[in-house]
C-alpha cells in the first residue's frame, strides 16, 4: 500500500501563507479591525436603499459581467455578506481567484452546465465513475447537455466544436480511482475541464494548480464537515464566476447565509481533520487488504479518508451489524459512515455503466471520522462476520 503521499497537506502553502493558516484565517482578515472575533451571521434578504438610480446602476453592472456589486447589499439573491467571506476563504484554500457558493453541490454542477450551454455549448466529455446523480443530470440531458464518456486517455479525441466542458472526479466516487489531472487538462486544450474536488479537499489536492478552471466541492461534505450543512461551490478565475454568479440569480440556487457561516467556521479545522481521519483511513486500509473475508480494497494514493472495500460475502449483510459505524448515505463527517454505492449513491446510474465504472455489487464505501481507529475496527470485524470464509484463489491487494 502506498501512503507515502498521505503527507502532502504538510507542506502546502498558499501564495503567502500556510493552507493551515489560511484555513483559520482567510475570510476573516478584517474581524479584528471591527472589534469582532466571531465572524457575524447577515440573514437580511433585503437592504435599505435611498439612491435607486445608484441601485439600478449597480443591478446594470453586474447583468453585464456578473462581478459582485460594489458598495452596500441589494438582495438576498444577488449576494450575502456571510456567504461572501466563505467564497472568499475557500477561493484563497484552492488557489483560484474566486468561488460562488450554491444551496447544493447538484446545484453548483448545474450552474456550470447551464453557463456553457448559454454560449451554445452544450457538449460534455466526461470520465466515469461520478458521483451517481451527477452521472444521470449528464446522461439523462436533464439541462439539455449531451455527454461522450470516455476514459482520460480518449478525451483529446471526443472533443467537438461544441465541447464546452470536461468533467473528471479523482479520487472518483466511490471506487477513489485517480487520474492525472495535469495531463487531463493538457488533453483538454482550450475546453475548461471541471475536477470534482470533494474528496480530497484543498488540503490533499488543489486541481487548478494542474490546469483545472474549475473545482466542485459539494460542500456539504469535508467542507463543512459535521453533517448538518447542505452545500455547494465552485472555485474558479473571476470570469468564470461572474457567467455562474448571473445563472444562480436567475435560477435562485443561492446559499443560505447561516450554512455559508457553518461552512466557513468548518473550513478552520478542515486541515485537522483530513489529517486524522487520512490516518485513521490508511491504517483500516492496510487492515482490510489483510483480511481473508475482503476481496479487494481500494484506496488512493493521494490518501485521503475515504476507503472503498469489495467483500466476499453479502455486503447488505455488513452495512445491518455495523453499531459504531453509521449506515448512511454522504460522508466527510467526523462520525464515520458506510454505505453500498449501488443500492444508494450509484442506484441511479444504468447498472451496465456502474458495473463498468468499477463500482461492483459487492463495493462497499465508508468515510471514516474521527473516531479512535482501533474502536472503529473492532466494529468492522464485527460486521464483517466469520472469519471461516473460503478465501478466492485471487486476491488483490490495496491499491
Amino acid at each position: 500500500m502506498d501512503t507515502a503521499s498521505t503527507g502532502a497537506y504538510d507542506d502546502v502553502r498558499t501564495a503567502s501563507r500556510a493552507l493551515a493558516t489560511e484555513a483559520v484565517h482567510a475570510g476573516r482578515d478584517d474581524l479584528a479591525r471591527q472589534g469582532l472575533h466571531a465572524p457575524p451571521i447577515d440573514l437580511s434578504t433585503t437592504y435599505p436603499s435611498f439612491d435607486s438610480r445608484g441601485e439600478a446602476a449597480r443591478i446594470d453592472a453586474f447583468a453585464t459581467d456578473g462581478a459582485d456589486p460594489d458598495g452596500p447589499p441589494i438582495y438576498g439573491r444577488l449576494g450575502n455578506p456571510t456567504v461572501a467571506r466563505f467564497e472568499t476563504a475557500l477561493a484563497k484554500l484552492e488557489g483560484t481567484e474566486s468561488a460562488v457558493a450554491f444551496a447544493s453541490g447538484m446545484a453548483a454542477l448545474s450552474a456550470v452546465l447551464l453557463a456553457r450551454s448559454a454560449l451554445g455549448l452544450r457538449h460534455v466529455v466526461a470520465v466515469r465513475p461520478l458521483y451517481g446523480c451527477s452521472d444521470h443530470l449528464l446522461t439523462a440531458g436533464l439541462l439539455g447537455s449531451e455527454v461522450t464518456w470516455t476514459d482520460p486517455a480518449g478525451i483529446a479525441d471526443a472533443l467537438r466544436p461544441d465541447t464546452g466542458l470536461v468533467m473528471v472526479e479523482s479520487p472518483a466516487n466511490p471506487t477513489l480511482a485517480e487520474v492525472d489531472l495535469r495531463a487531463v487538462a493538457h488533453s483538454c486544450g482550450q475546453v475548461p475541464l471541471l475536477a470534482d474536488n470533494t474528496f480530497a479537499t484543498p488540503v490533499l489536492q488543489r486541481p487548478a494548480e494542474h490546469g483545472a478552471r474549475l473545482v466542485l466541492h459539494s460542500a456539504t461534505k469535508y467542507i463543512g464537515g459535521h453533517g448538518d450543512v447542505l452545500a455547494g461551490v465552485v472555485a474558479c478565475d473571476e470570469e468564470f464566476a461572474g457567467q455562474l454568479r448571473k445563472i444562480r440569480f436567475a435560477t435562485g440556487g443561492v446559499l443560505h447565509p447561516l450554512a455559508g457561516y457553518l461552512l466557513l467556521r468548518g473550513l478552520s479545522t478542515l486541515p485537522v481533520r483530513v489529517r486524522a481521519a487520512s490516518a485513521s483511513a490508511a491504517e483500516l486500509a492496510g487492515r482490510l487488504a489483510a483480511d481473508p473475508r475482503v476481496a479487494r480494497v481500494h484506496y488512493p494514493r493521494l490518501g485521503g479518508a475515504m476507503v472503498a472495500f469489495e467483500v466476499y460475502g453479502d455486503p447488505h449483510e455488513v452495512i445491518s451489524r455495523v453499531g459504531l459505524i453509521t449506515p448512511a448515505v454522504s460522508l466527510g463527517s467526523v462520525d464515520t459512515l458506510i454505505q453500498h454505492p449501488a443500492s444508494i449513491s450509484h442506484r441511479i446510474v444504468d447498472a451496465d455503466d456502474r458495473r463498468g465504472a468499477g463500482v461492483s455489487d459487492r463495493l462497499l464505501r465508508m468515510s471514516v471520522g474521527l473516531e479512535d481507529v482501533d474502536d472503529l475496527w473492532a466494529d468492522l470485524d464485527h460486521a464483517l462476520g466469520e472469519r471461516s470464509r473460503t478465501v478466492a484463489p485471487l486476491r488483490e491487494a490495496v491499491r
